[in-house]
């Protein structure tokens, strides 16, 4: 058996051309559809947009595994381990109800329902956790019972921190691609490097998870052209839990003697990333911070946990002065912070170097979460390669996207709250090109219907 990275390079790279290439079409299909609900209280984006980008993640899914099973180094994992075929049959489940949910907007408790049948489905076909890794203690092996109750739990949380997560664009897409970077090398190093054959579907989990998430984020940058919606985002969370069970719940640590000494100095090296109830909160902390501040604010106010609202995290950078993209670009900071801080932790724990460069990359964290009014600005040779915010101001001023005269007169009778987009960094921002009379305003999607302007954002009959 060679070294499989080209390996999985390749079901990468599949993955992530299949999606980008579908996510096109089906952005056209949820428009013709009408997945493409009105702007609501809590929503930060000034047009309606299609949803459903999911199906094009889900198909992107289907051809990576579709790859691996015929390459040489993976086809091995299909043959020999059932877990391709649970995450498969979870995944189908689980993007099922996310469309119905993006066309149909379907109650919460059945969408909860759904996901815990959908991990029930997966540890049916083997997808489960077995033992757990106890510091202090050893292996501790789990009865049926538990290992079924531990990982639904697992499954549903991660589900709903990558959901709550996705209000901004590109924001849950991008967190989760860094998180399965990490992963992937951990995993990687777990199976090449140790030969430790039962972390290999762990490791084409996470690859092909990077490929759905790069393949999606080109459509779903800021402003984005297409959401993916429920259907999208519990599908991503799916994926990754099923990583983090398959690795954390399926590798006994009886077989890390061989690099750590003994089973019990075993645990305490991999304890980082490798006790399941805290995976999700070492992995996507940061989506799973904002669950908990979710559920303990809004049953605080007398709300159900599932009401929507405003306070989530990426909404509270917003209202603090940060343009849409800086509040993404710190998300991804953070994300990636503690996902390879995580990692890299749990491969040299005694290094004193890694604690230091995390506590120097937090300190510049903080600068930044400090800092919503500063604009960087590129160096002249590389203007052209940025979006006009981020370029010198000339002498002769800045050239306005005006959209014609008929722009400018419209923009002229809106008022600044609505026809003009507030520079948060100081420096001055492009506005939206604006529709022509009678056409609706759909991100960068053909006319097919009248506009239908709201005049007060705050009136909008529903919460995301």
């Amino acid at each position: 058996m060679g070294q499989p990275v080209r390996d999985y390079l390749l079901t990468l790279c599949v993955t992530a051309a299949v999606t980008c290439l579908l996510t096109g079409p089906v952005r056209k299909f949820a428009i013709a559809a009408g997945a493409m609900p009105a702007i609501r209280a809590r929503d930060v984006h000034r047009e309606p947009t299609p949803r459903l980008g999911g199906i094009a993640m889900f198909g992107g899914l289907c051809a990576g595994l579709i790859v691996a099973a015929h390459l040489h180094n993976l086809d091995w994992v299909f043959r020999q381990s059932s877990e391709p075929r649970a995450l498969l049959s979870g995944a189908a489940l689980i993007w099922l109800i996310g469309v119905l949910d993006d066309k149909f907007e379907i109650d919460a408790l059945i969408k909860l329902g759904g996901q815990m049948i959908a991990a029930a489905v997966m540890v049916l076909q083997g997808l489960t956790i077995l033992w757990l890794p106890i510091p202090g203690i050893g292996t501790v092996a789990l009865t049926q019972w538990q290992g079924t109750l531990l990982t639904v739990a697992l499954v549903v949380i991660t589900i709903n921190a990558v959901n709550f997560v996705d209000g901004l664009d590109g924001l849950a897409a991008g967190m989760v691609c860094i998180a399965s970077a990490a992963f992937f090398l951990y995993t990687y190093r777990l199976w090449y490097g140790h030969m430790i054959e039962a972390a290999a579907p762990a490791t084409l989990f996470t690859a092909i998870l990077m490929g759905m998430c790069l393949g999606f984020l080109p459509h779903n940058m800021h402003p984005a052209r297409i959401f993916m919606g429920d259907s999208g985002s519990m599908l991503i969370g799916l994926v990754l839990a099923a990583g983090a069970i398959s690795v954390t719940g399926q590798v006994d640590p009886d077989t890390m003697k061989i690099f750590a000494g003994s089973e019990r100095e075993a645990t305490h090296a991999m304890l980082p990333v490798f006790i399941p109830l805290l995976l999700p909160l070492t992995i996507i902390a940061i989506p799973a911070a904002d669950l908990v501040l979710a559920i303990v604010r809004r049953t605080w106010n007398g709300q159900s946990p599932f009401a929507a609202d405003r306070g989530h995290l990426h909404h509270r950078l917003l209202e603090i002065g940060h343009s849409h993209s800086r509040s993404v670009l710190i998300m991804y900071f953070w994300s990636a912070l503690i996902a390879f801080g995580a990692v890299g932790y749990s491969v040299h724990s005694a290094s004193l170097w890694i604690v230091l460069v995390i506590v120097g990359l937090s300190a510049l964290g903080l600068v930044l979460l400090l800092m919503p009014r500063f604009t960087p600005r590129a160096p002249y040779w590389a203007e052209r390669f940025v979006p006009p915010r981020y370029r010198h101001r000339r002498a002769h001023g800045d050239e306005a996207v005006s959209g014609g005269a008929s722009g400018v007169a419209q923009e002229a009778q809106q008022g600044p709250a609505e026809g003009q987009m507030g520079e948060a960094g100081g420096g001055r921002r492009e506005r939206p090109p604006t529709a022509a009379a009678g056409v609706r305003g759909v991100n960068g999607a053909t006319a097919l219907s009248a506009r239908s302007r709201l005049s007060d954002r705050d009136t909008a009959d529903s919460a995301r």
